[in-house]
């Protein structure tokens, strides 16, 4: 909270307008900038000594200019008003297209934010962030300073998470953050589980790491707890790898009784989870994560890539007891040396002043709504996703191959990933991901979904496709 004291006689207005004046003018002179949490109503009336009343329609008055906003529950903060442009937070520079022409559509992106207030948010707390540039380009300690590991607690909670500050870290992903545990829970040749259709970032790190991948069958809720029960007897595996919530790319939503039943079975065998929340802030009522049944056994990282920005390259590790949680650490400083400083101090930042929120309520809507197109162009029961997932998974019929599709559907804008990325074991099903968020507009997915569509209701060779 920002230590501002205002001195009411710089301005002749009544004390209420006063008080927005002096904002406006400290804003100017650069004694507040965008960001700054001003002091609670009443602690200010108690410092001037005046009404609580008068306090209240002093913010209401710069609130109104567009000089602050207010947050239930998290206070006031300074957003910067009329005078943004003067100070570099408002634009005209066009942006250059070598970097807006990036992007990988083999991954799987939430849709990206247009709405002009947001985007104004989102640079406001980045031009906040940046009149600390110069110590954030500075070395810093693995996990996270003080600050930013309660911004963490703070997003953490959400998902009725509350560990002790010393068992969360700040990492540059979830990648990493997924290399190094693996590294420690199991060596070279010995047996990790997953689902047996899983997120292909795990085939690589197990890959990688030159562990035996081994792919749990499953059922509409997920892996089936009496397969794992079987698999712990006779493949004694090291770990189990799961993403539990929206899991990409089945997108289906393990549910609370199956995620006790999972848990039981892993404390029964002494099994270590490494819980894999990449999507889990996305419902707005998911299941409790596993870390919240096991919290012993379970290693939680809460990725900020899909409910923020996959750019930020952060996650948010919540180790299963400080004991762990040294190795962890030294494996990670061997990897990563840390996590950007820039953007750790950036998504505290719009963690604390509500723009992630912002953006995740943002990305809940236009999920939805690209949802309801799949929907409405799709035949029901030909597709498998969520309301408010950011892909669908598609079993391909009528002469399809997903070889095949995938060439059709290569010019259309969208991400369409063949099964044989996330296929553990076993030979890759006909079916596809097809994933609908990442920079196209909703009305250029509207024609790439009938364009989809189209060729389903076709054969390969009436749709156009000769390979």
């Amino acid at each position: 909270m920002k230590t501002w004291t205002p001195d009411l006689t710089r301005s002749n207005g009544p004390r209420y307008m006063a008080i927005a004046d002096v904002i406006e003018m400290d804003l100017r002179s650069g004694q507040l900038v965008v960001g700054d949490r001003l002091p609670p109503q009443r602690d200010l009336a108690r410092l001037l000594d005046i009404d609580f009343t008068t306090v209240a329609r002093g913010y209401l008055e710069a609130q109104k200019r567009g000089l602050v906003s207010s947050h239930v529950g998290r206070g006031t903060f300074v957003t910067g008003g009329a005078d943004r442009e003067r100070r570099g937070f408002v634009s005209d520079a066009t942006p250059d297209p070598r970097r807006t022409s990036v992007v990988d559509f083999s991954m799987n992106m939430p849709p990206e934010p247009d709405d002009p207030d947001l985007i104004a948010r989102m640079r406001e707390g980045l031009s906040a962030v940046a009149t600390n540039l110069v110590p954030l380009l500075r070395y810093q300690g693995f996990g996270g300073a003080g600050m930013d590991k309660e911004a963490a607690a703070a997003w953490l909670s959400r998902r009725g998470l509350v560990p002790s500050q010393e068992r969360i870290f700040v990492t540059p992903g979830a990648h990493p953050a997924l290399l190094s545990i693996f590294g420690m829970l199991a060596k070279p040749g010995e047996t990790v589980l997953s689902e047996n259709i899983t997120y292909p970032g795990m085939r690589s790190i197990a890959a990688q790491l030159r562990l035996n991948l081994s792919g749990l069958p499953m059922d509409e809720e997920g892996i089936i707890p009496a397969a794992f029960a079987e698999a712990c007897e006779m493949r004694k595996p090291k770990a189990l790898y799961l993403n539990p919530t929206l899991q990409n790319p089945m997108t289906l939503t393990i549910p609370e009784k199956r995620r006790e039943e999972i848990c039981a079975v892993a404390r029964k065998y002494h099994v270590p989870i490494v819980e894999d929340d990449a999507y889990g802030f996305i419902p707005q009522h998911a299941p409790p994560p596993l870390a919240t049944m096991a919290p012993d056994l379970t290693w939680h990282i809460g990725g900020l890539a899909k409910c923020i920005g996959a750019g930020l390259r952060l996650a948010y590790v919540v180790a299963p007891d400080t004991k762990a949680a040294w190795p962890f650490v030294s494996a990670m400083r061997a990897n990563s040396v840390m996590a950007s400083p820039l953007s750790v101090a950036l998504a505290t930042r719009w963690i604390e002043d509500g723009t992630a929120d912002s953006i995740l309520r943002f990305i809940r809507a236009e999920a939805a709504a690209r949802q309801k197109l799949v929907a409405d162009i799709l035949p029901k029961g030909s597709y498998r996703g969520d309301p408010i997932s950011f892909n669908i998974w598609l079993p391909l019929t009528g002469g399809w191959t997903r070889s095949t599709f995938g060439s059709h559907m290569r010019s259309s804008g969208i991400g369409v990933v063949a099964s044989d990325a996330f296929t553990v074991d076993g030979p890759a099903p006909e079916a596809v991901r097809v994933c609908l968020g990442g920079p196209i507009r909703r009305d250029t997915l509207k024609g790439a979904l009938e364009f989809m569509g189209h060729a389903l209701e076709s054969s390969p060779e009436m749709a156009g496709s000769f390979f």
